[in-house]
């Protein structure tokens, strides 16, 4: 990979969206695209994702507010992760604003600082794992009520599921699973209980838990994605963590630094890579993310074709 190198005082020096105009930012993008994906896909590559990031900062003054070199890394992030930022129902990946705790102040508080990152999708997920040879195929996640019927089984390493859907459904949401084909065509299964994602809930409460000054107390105040269905969790939320849990035994995909996987409940530290975005004297990132942007909708489906890592939208599976 050459050596095109921007520091970070010239990044911070310029407007938010001149950031992916800038020549050198354009060049480490054409280079690291050509390198991981393939000689001679970075320029078109750049075109298309380089208009739209533009257009999804210029639509969102908060974006815009995050760190300049916050922006400047999600960007080079599309190039690691091959993936687009073309918008729809079934996006691969977006941008996501997130307030990152960078040092405490003199009187013992926690300063943040907000910055974008790229959020892969479940869709984007799924995609990476099929590129990178985990996965031949995944249906759907199935949301499952109290009014089906429904089984798991796990016999030396074999897993089974045997589910019946009875209609209608006017009871809460038990479970949830998803039927996976492996490269070598076996199949796995991955399954959520509700005892699960409330686990994940208590988690919530504690990481987004604020203190009441009027009460004199701490209030917990979990993700409203696990209480907005009635109380009850949100069904695309759930189908969103149904996939991180499927695959939570499976490698790690390559993705940049300020990139995460949608599905994930709490920000885990991503494996050091190489330092792919050539910029001196790199600020180091910082743990405890908090989220304010909103989660999409992906409660549909398409099938991955593992030749392009794009889907089909007339197929009723991922």
């Amino acid at each position: 990979m050459s050596n095109i190198a921007i520091t970070v005082e010239q990044i911070n020096s310029l407007n938010p969206l001149d950031i992916v105009k800038h020549d050198l930012v354009k060049q480490r993008f054409i280079t690291i695209h050509d390198t991981l994906w393939g000689a001679g896909t970075g320029d078109a590559a750049y075109e298309r994702e380089s208009i739209f990031f533009n257009r999804i900062l210029s639509e969102n003054d908060k974006l815009q507010k995050t760190t300049k070199f916050s922006i400047f890394c999600s960007f080079i992030d599309l190039a690691v992760s091959g993936l687009s930022l073309e918008p729809g129902t079934r996006a691969l990946c977006y941008l996501q604003g997130r307030k990152v705790s960078v040092g405490i102040d003199r009187n013992g508080n926690k300063v943040y600082e907000p910055r974008l990152r790229l959020t892969v999708s479940g869709y984007g997920e799924l995609v990476l794992r099929t590129r990178a040879g985990q996965i031949r195929h995944a249906d759907n996640p199935v949301l499952v009520y109290e009014e089906d019927s429904f089984s798991f089984s796990d016999t030396d390493g074999r897993k089974t599921v045997s589910y019946t859907c009875n209609i209608p459904h006017k009871s809460k949401i038990v479970a949830c699973y998803m039927r996976i084909t492996r490269a070598d065509g076996t199949i796995d299964y991955g399954v959520m209980l509700e005892e699960d994602w409330k686990r994940l809930q208590g988690y919530s409460e504690e990481n987004n838990r604020y203190w009441d000054k009027d009460a004199h107390q701490w209030v917990k105040n979990p993700n409203e994605l696990y209480v907005s269905n009635h109380g009850s969790i949100d069904p695309a939320f759930l189908m969103a963590k149904c996939i991180k849990h499927a695959f939570k035994t499976y490698p790690k995909v390559r993705i940049g630094k300020y990139t995460a996987m949608e599905s994930e409940v709490v920000d885990e530290p991503q494996p050091e890579i190489d330092d792919i975005y050539g910029v001196n004297d790199q600020p180091q990132a910082a743990p405890e993310p908090e989220s304010f942007a909103p989660q999409p909708d992906f409660s549909a489906g398409v099938t991955v074709d593992p030749a392009t890592g794009y889907g089909d939208d007339n197929d009723d599976t991922f």
